[in-house]
């Protein structure tokens, strides 16, 4: 890696999405030209405020590179066999390809049973468990959209990544642990840092590239960091200033920029990314149900 500047450049999470849906945009129209149109389900439960605005930008980017997309608003109190019963339908459903439930639930709605009920090919979020270990074995599957937002970001960041040491700050099983294996798919050497971690700094300091989703606003600043580092912040944290509330990341952006060679910012670096992924496995899984219907042995017919 190369030593810093005197300030890190940005990270233009908005150019390389537009990239990104681009790609997906074409992709879509060779599906059209064989008569496949991609369709992406939303399931909106509740009335959360920032839900329904990641939501309405889901919708409008699909729209944009002319992916279908069927929306479900379903009211608060909303029951757990209601909304399974709804995505058996939609799993059933051929003309659906995709099916994103939108998170966080209401309390009386178990988070992991909604998503083990989903079709794993079509869990265009990548969180059911048969993604996951199909991820971890590197097997084709789909893949979380923020950690695979996040690798294009390296790609286009550093070009080869083989044999750098990254540093993955955070164990989700959402972003930090899918973050992990995807860089260690990329030949990279990782460590994951976490609440529990000794020295956590001196850890990073080591690091070619930091990826940081820890949910802490401006935890990490330049004493982090060493000379060159790449830095992807994955965090958005709204905080209270004198003029008002403004978005800051997880890494403190005035101070890492002093020594990171590239750093995402915030807003306008990871966010971008991970709603353009999304239609991207909206694509991935529409290819994946049609090879299987390709290959599925047909019924035996009897006389």
């Amino acid at each position: 890696m190369s030593v810093s500047p005197a300030f890190a450049r940005d990270i233009d999470g908005k150019a390389i999405a537009a990239q990104v849906l681009s790609e997906v945009k074409d992709e879509v129209g060779a599906l059209a030209r064989q008569q496949i149109h991609p369709a992406l389900a939303v399931l909106l439960i509740g009335d959360d405020a920032a839900s329904q605005v990641y939501v309405r930008n889901k919708l409008l980017r699909a729209e944009e590179v002319g992916i279908h997309s069927l929306e479900y608003r379903l009211p608060a109190n909303t029951t757990q066999a209601h909304v399974l019963t709804l995505i058996a339908q939609l799993n059933a459903d051929p003309a659906v390809n995709g099916i994103l439930v939108q998170l966080p639930l209401p309390s009386q709605i178990q988070e992991h049973i909604v998503i083990q009920a989903i079709d794993p090919i079509k869990d265009v979020d990548g969180f059911h468990r048969q993604n996951v270990g199909g991820l971890v074995q590197g097997a084709t599957v789909l893949t979380p959209c923020t950690p695979s937002g996040c690798m294009r970001l390296l790609y286009d960041t550093c070009g080869d990544l083989s044999g750098l040491h990254a540093v993955v700050i955070g164990r989700s099983n959402i972003v930090g642990k899918p973050m992990a294996t995807l860089l260690l798919q990329a030949n990279c050497s990782v460590s994951v840092v976490h609440s529990r971690s000794v020295d956590a700094a001196a850890l990073c300091r080591m690091a070619d590239i930091v990826v940081v989703a820890v949910g802490r606003p401006q935890m990490i600043d330049a004493s982090w960091l060493k000379a060159g580092a790449v830095v992807i912040d994955v965090g958005i944290n709204r905080i209270e200033t004198q003029t008002g509330s403004r978005l800051v990341g997880d890494v403190d952006y005035v101070s890492a920029r002093t020594v990171a060679s590239a750093i995402t910012p915030v807003p306008g670096g990871v966010g971008p990314m991970t709603i353009a992924y999304l239609l991207k496995n909206t694509v991935i899984a529409t290819r994946l149900q049609l090879e299987e219907s390709r290959t599925r042995a047909p019924e035996p017919q009897f006389a």
